[in-house]
């Protein structure tokens, strides 16, 4: 086991190495360059104390000060991403890069890019964490029940339930929450992580966060029960109709030891990489939720960023859903062999 997972981490910084060069290089091409946008700003308030034929070539110094100060004084793209990462020298002789701390500047926001993304992947996990519980904590039950109990009325309505929740677009289902918790009943706040001007301190301000971001977590969880209810039943239905269960039954087993301790084990097998995965997939927040609620987390984030085409923030938020997409198949790989005693990691 240890060294299969000592060969996956490996293979997990080749290919994250292989994935970061292809997205610097693609964002290399987005019309954004930071070295000719500040000599520009800084030659403005210049432009009354030197003379109109001298400014031209007092840009050009500027222009050429900056790329060496960024590190982008060269169009090598090889250079510029070990620049980038921190493992090749500035002009200066210095490495700066990511190893050394600096993940790059928002020019959006005008700080660093780790002082932003840093709230807004807290708020995106924290909502995305309660939800991802209560969806998993609602739909195995549900789903194991309607498998066990299929074909009934309870099933069936159950399913016309997930039907609906499966082909309604989430957004429709945000719109309709917000007009009946919030325009018709006033049970939460329509928007925002806070009331408006006030300066709560402890409990006051956590039951204040929790009272706004109430409805977009319901949100969040009525959008992905329809989903996991059916693909729990799916793979319930599977699992009950195996031999083994069969077996299990001939053998005089209760109904609860049948369904808990050898139905559900099987059908847990195809369920781990949707579980583990809804998990890992927090993190990328969610872009229709958080635009529609003004909720500050990494979707919002990365939608406007790439409207204002802040290069440094899209790359590093980029880098964080590489980094966590390698890692949740990891992570996936080593629950199977936990769920599935057939699966064992011997090389």
């Amino acid at each position: 086991m240890g060294r299969y997972i000592a060969k996956r981490c490996l293979y997990i910084i080749v290919v994250f190495i292989l994935l970061t060069f292809l997205l610097f290089s693609l964002y290399r091409l987005m019309p954004a360059n930071r070295a000719y946008t500040d000599a520009k700003a800084e030659i403005q308030g210049l432009k009354n104390s030197i003379p109109a034929a001298e400014r031209e070539t007092k840009f050009d110094e500027l222009y050429l000060k900056y790329q060496r100060l960024y590190g982008t004084d060269t169009d090598n793209t090889v250079i510029l991403y070990l620049r980038w990462v921190g493992v090749y020298p500035f002009y200066d002789g210095k490495c700066n890069g990511i190893f050394q701390g600096n993940f790059g500047h928002s020019y959006e926001y005008n700080a660093p890019v780790i002082q932003v993304i840093g709230p807004c992947l807290r708020n995106s996990m924290l909502i995305g964490l309660v939800s991802e519980i209560f969806i998993l904590a609602i739909t195995i039950p549900l789903g194991i029940k309607c498998a066990v109990r299929r074909n009934t009325p309870f099933d069936r309505g159950v399913q016309a339930f997930s039907l609906v929740g499966f082909s309604t677009p989430s957004f429709i289902i945000y719109i309709l929450f917000i007009l009946l918790f919030s325009s018709i009943l006033g049970w939460f706040p329509v928007a925002g992580m806070k009331t408006p001007g006030s300066d709560y301190q402890g409990a006051k301000k956590v039951l204040d966060t929790l009272w706004h971001i109430s409805l977009p977590t319901i949100c969040l969880i009525f959008s992905g029960l329809a989903y996991n209810i059916r693909i729990t039943r799916a793979s319930m239905l599977d699992a009950l109709g195996l031999d083994c269960i069969r077996t299990a039954r001939a053998k005089g087993l209760s109904q609860k030891a049948v369904i808990y301790s050898h139905a559900w084990r099987n059908a847990l097998i195809p369920l781990v990489s949707v579980f583990v995965g809804g998990f890992f997939s927090i993190i990328g927040g969610a872009i229709f939720m958080e635009s529609m609620f003004g909720f500050k987390g990494m979707g919002l984030l990365l939608f406007n960023s790439t409207k204002t085409a802040d290069y440094d923030m899209i790359m590093f938020i980029q880098v964080i859903f590489v980094f966590i997409g390698l890692v949740a198949n990891l992570v996936i790989d080593l629950c199977y062999g936990i769920v599935d005693p057939r699966v064992r990691i011997s090389k």
